[in-house]
């Protein structure tokens, strides 16, 4: 009895684990695939369409099979990284080197997808609710991916991932944080846990959906603090009440005592507020942290009320307390013993409080990508790769991921900071060493490249870029085109 053979196994070098493949199966990234004993690459090469055109959405997952080949076909292409491959084991040129001629300029994109240990994501959460204290620690899947962030003006931001967590760590650790950056990256939703115990607080994170928190799905943002909410919204009230509280975390206002009130000639109500006084209507610690009014832990908002003073309180004085989103809202009477009594609201203040609501942006969370180009990277675009970021600093060399407008952080070497809303779908994947593939593109002048060393013998025209099962995708909303002349230097009349 004959035993058939094993099919011959290929090893891939597209990362540090060095997979064997076995025919028809792909690695442990998923990414690379064993083809009749040829490496291919399973998702495609990504080319964004028009790049100079009217702005429009990305096309639906469906829409490459509509498309007939051409990917110079309605405008300027841009190839991005998204399915191009990587440079491990560093020494090799870039993937994709490609040219074009854009608006008389002969420019160059180097395309490749970097392999990332350092890296992580800010995470901007728009709630006034309370999701742990700053330091306290992020889990997923029960281990620590990253920690809370300083509050930042009606939102909690959140640091995620890092090399600590990636390698520095346990196995478990490490592959829990992975797979969080790459679900948090491609825009599917994580759940995490902050902080411990009996106060840890559970989240569900998703790029550009609100947040749910504790199963409560956040609706909107905080128009501003309880200050800043009185001071917009003074002359609403006037007339219609004697006093408005705003209840908030941070700042709680006082409306009667806030020089709003102060210039629109409201007396004194005698009101005293439990907390610590700042400035004049202006109070800090009113109550702790929490999920109720205006992040604070409270339910009942007459709890962070003490006696009126009845030297100058009167029976009948009204009195609106209501949150920072106008979600919560109570209107009361003093009685003639000065308790205050709940009242149905009136009219006038009930359009008040809508019209908070209406000024208050919706809740949602924002993931931007980070990570460092280091050394590995750069050496796929020259091989003096210290040359690549002088010419980034120099603004001769442009840096975009997946054709998306980057930030770079200034100091040493090219770290980078991205919206993954604006980058094609599907554009992150792993390698289980673990660290994040995330797609940079370097775009400059070819004079340029040639100046810094690069590997002009491997540039290509766009024309010529072939790759199993292109995808075609359209410029996202915010138009970014990585050729344009207004982000170099040379454009800008500076001497060269």
């Amino acid at each position: 009895m004959s035993v058939a053979p094993k099919p011959e196994k290929i090893r891939c070098d597209a990362c540090p684990v060095m997979c064997y493949i076995a025919d028809g199966k792909s690695g442990a990234c998923d990414r690379y695939a064993n083809h009749a004993g040829a490496l291919v690459r399973v998702d495609p090469l990504t080319i964004i369409e028009g790049t100079a055109q009217k702005l429009v959405p990305f096309l639906g997952e469906g829409a490459a099979q509509d498309w007939d080949g051409d990917i110079v076909q309605g405008g300027r292409p841009f190839v991005t990284a998204v399915g191009a491959g990587t440079t491990y084991p560093d020494y090799k040129p870039a993937p994709f080197i490609v040219s074009q001629e854009v608006e008389g300029v002969d420019m160059v994109t180097v395309v490749t997808e970097g392999i990332f240990s350092y890296c992580g994501v800010k995470v901007k959460i728009d709630t006034d609710r309370f999701i742990g204290h700053e330091r306290d620690v992020v889990y997923a899947q029960g281990e620590p991916v990253g920690h809370v962030m300083t509050s930042e003006y009606g939102s909690k931001m959140l640091s995620l991932g890092g090399v600590e967590h990636l390698t520095g760590g346990t196995k478990s650790e490490g592959r829990a944080t992975c797979a969080a950056l790459l679900s948090l990256c491609n825009r599917e939703p994580v759940a995490v846990t902050i902080g411990e115990g009996d106060t840890a607080t559970h989240v569900v994170i998703e790029a550009g959906k609100p947040p749910v928190i504790n199963g409560d799905t956040e609706k909107l943002m905080r128009v501003g603090c309880g200050s800043a909410t009185i001071g917009m919204f003074a002359r609403q009230w006037l007339g219609h009440v004697d006093e408005v509280v705003v209840v908030d975390d941070h700042i709680t206002g006082v409306l009667s005592e806030h020089e709003a009130g102060k210039q629109l000639d409201l007396p004194p109500t005698g009101i005293k507020i439990k907390g610590r006084r700042s400035t004049p209507g202006r109070y800090f610690q009113v109550a702790k942290p929490g999920t109720g009014w205006g992040g604070t832990d409270i339910e009942e908002p007459l709890n962070i009320l003490g006696p009126f003073n009845a030297k100058t309180a009167r029976p009948g004085m009204r009195m609106l307390m209501v949150s920072t989103t106008g979600e919560q809202a109570d209107y009361f009477e003093l009685d003639q013993d000065l308790v205050p009594r709940r009242r149905p609201m009136p009219a006038a203040l009930q359009s008040s409080t809508a019209l908070i609501a209406e000024n208050c942006e919706p809740s949602v969370c924002s993931v931007l990508f980070m990570a460092g180009a280091g050394g590995s990277l750069r050496a796929g675009v020259t091989e003096n790769p210290v040359r690549l970021t002088r010419s980034v600093k120099e603004a001769l060399t442009h840096v975009s991921c997946g054709g998306a407008q980057t930030y770079v952080w200034p100091g040493g070497g090219i770290t980078v900071m991205v919206d993954v809303l604006d980058m094609p779908t599907g554009s992150f994947g792993y390698v289980p060493t673990p660290a994040l593939v995330a797609p940079v593109e370097f775009t400059l002048r070819v004079s340029d490249y040639r100046a810094l060393g690069g590997y002009v013998d491997e540039i290509q025209p766009v024309e010529d870029v072939t790759s199993e099962g292109l995808r075609r995708v359209a410029p996202n909303g915010q138009g970014h085109d990585p050729m344009s002349a207004s982000h170099y230097r040379w454009d800008k009349g500076a001497e060269e």
